[in-house]
């Protein structure tokens, strides 16, 4: 499994909310069919058994089509079940105690909303940030947005990728042109839609053509 700046083109956040009688694990795939680069697990009302036991069955999913698998938050779990890495926020683990956890084999993601922090992040071994929310997001009730000024100077003071996060969705992505992000983090654009496998489809078509090396 490769990652780089690729592999922040569509970045998938799981959400429960929207299944629908179907499982996260069919959801998923309909998203990675679709064109999702990259799976983050995020489950906050799961017992840890039953995270664990859903998080292998999505790991096997990504490695089966070769693309990383990121736990959210709990950084035990990601280490005890080898996952690709973990994605942490200001208000969760030191990134330096993350890191100390996971050892340097494993991708390390840290949210920020200031270039102060991407900055620290960067430093405290972060291999990649997410920066938002860039718009108004009903997916995180403590999210808050950050101006797209705030984006482009994050971008600029850091030089590990940068993945955008918030309310973003095909209506808008085109506003973050520029700001030097390397892709998007959706949640509800993907997992809200009734056809998930069209929506990756057309956001990841959307983020290779806006943020694409091309």
């Amino acid at each position: 499994m490769k990652f780089d700046s690729k592999s922040l083109r569509l970045y998938a956040v799981t959400d429960r909310t929207w299944l629908n009688g179907r499982t996260l694990l069919e959801v998923v795939r309909e998203s990675i069919d679709g064109g999702a680069t990259l799976i983050q697990l995020r489950e906050k009302n799961l017992g840890y058994d039953d995270f664990k036991s859903e998080a292998l069955e999505i790991q096997a999913l990504c490695r089966e089509h070769n693309i990383p698998f990121i736990v959210n938050d709990n950084v035990e779990l990601a280490c005890e079940i080898d996952a690709d890495g973990v994605h942490v926020g200001q208000s969760d683990m030191n990134a330096v105690n993350v890191r100390k956890m996971t050892g340097t084999g494993k991708i390390l993601g840290v949210s920020v909303r200031t270039a102060e922090e991407a900055i620290l992040a960067e430093r405290q071994g972060a291999d990649y940030l997410g920066a938002g929310a860039v718009f108004h997001t009903g997916s995180k009730d403590d999210a808050v947005d950050i101006t797209h000024e705030a984006l482009k100077e994050i971008c600029s003071s850091v030089k590990i990728p940068v993945v955008a996060i918030g309310g973003i969705n095909a209506g808008n992505i085109h506003e973050l042109e520029g700001s030097g992000i390397d892709g998007i983090a959706v949640i509800s654009a993907i997992f809200a839609s009734d056809d998930i496998r069209k929506a990756a489809e057309d956001l990841r078509s959307l983020s290779e053509k806006y943020f694409g090396d091309d």
